[in-house]
């Protein structure tokens, strides 16, 4: 018999939280509606359904222990990828499904002193266990489900996860020790919503976007095609979350001297793809959102794309 864990984060938690969950309202321990009608088609066709809610890292740690595979010679704690039990994540936000996906690369992404010969060279994670979203507002067409086309409905996606069929997708790491399924987008706004400039190196793999003597508008570093755009300035010119790399973008005010006619600003977009990028700030404290969740860094931050490192019911 196939066993379904339906995990959903209680109300508030999620990276927005600081440490991932915790301080939640105890009221939100009961599932909320669409999970109980997952649940429900689930068990028709035959599954035996568990429903977790989580307020903290701890119990979603614990639910991931159930998808540990067998003991190693080596002592790592690896994933299983066997199909007899699935999960499936209830999410009201990217930040929420993001803060799960960080908790499975903190659980098997092993050590680099004890990094396993059959660990791909191009990977600090092994494949992770696929998992079905079940958006929690499924009138939100921007988050990462309705980007990826993913089933919305309850119905839709006790479907997806009883055919088993799989869509790897490629999973950004970034040094802070956290993980992007979306993208970022870096630089802050004044009380009208205007960008506010700033100054920083942008560097994707070999090439300079920036080196951070001029202001920066906008940056924006896509896994998906959730930060395409900026101020109704198009940024990203495509995203794709498969193709094994990160696309970046830069936006820089331009001063152009017009005959007779004083000065103009024109925004230059400069784009980049490859396997990394860097952020090295030049002053002060810089603002980003990061898969919806908002933070800020004087330092500089670095992420990396591990291929299909993740993967979701399709």
């Amino acid at each position: 018999m196939m066993e379904v864990v339906l995990l959903s984060l209680a109300e508030g938690s999620g990276d927005s939280c600081g440490s991932g969950c915790g301080g939640c309202n105890t009221a939100c321990a009961t599932p909320r509606t669409p999970v109980l009608a997952c649940a429900d088609v689930l068990r028709e066709a035959g599954a035996q359904v568990e429903t977790v809610v989580a307020d903290s890292d701890q119990e979603i740690d614990a639910v991931l222990a159930r998808f540990d595979g067998p003991a190693r010679s080596d002592g790592l704690t690896w994933p299983s990828l066997s199909a007899d039990r699935r999960l499936v994540v209830a999410s009201a936000s990217d930040g929420q499904l993001r803060a799960v996906l960080r908790r499975m690369v903190r659980r098997w992404a092993p050590p680099p002193s004890k990094r396993p010969s059959d660990l791909e060279a191009t990977r600090t994670v092994p494949d992770l266990p696929p998992l079905a979203i079940l958006p929690l507002d499924p009138g939100n067409s921007t988050d990462l489900a309705a980007q990826l086309g993913l089933p919305r409905t309850p119905d839709e996606v006790a479907k997806a996860v009883l055919a088993g069929a799989v869509r790897r997708l490629d999973l950004l790491r970034n040094d802070g020790g956290s993980v992007t399924l979306d993208g970022a987008l870096l630089g802050g706004a004044d009380d009208r919503g205007a960008a506010v400039p700033w100054r920083g190196r942008v560097e994707v793999d070999d090439s300079v976007l920036t080196e951070g003597e001029e202001p920066i508008l906008a940056c924006a570093i896509g896994n998906g095609g959730g930060y395409a755009e900026f101020d109704g300035l198009r940024l990203l010119a495509e995203g794709n979350p498969a193709d094994g790399r990160v696309e970046v973008a830069v936006a820089v005010p331009i001063i152009v001297k017009q005959r007779f006619k004083g000065t103009r600003v024109r925004i230059e977009v400069r784009r980049a793809s490859g396997r990394a990028v860097s952020v090295l700030p030049r002053e002060g404290e810089l603002q980003f959102l990061d898969d919806g969740v908002a933070g800020s860094t004087s330092r500089k931050k670095s992420w990396w794309t591990e291929a299909g490192a993740w993967a979701v019911y399709a």
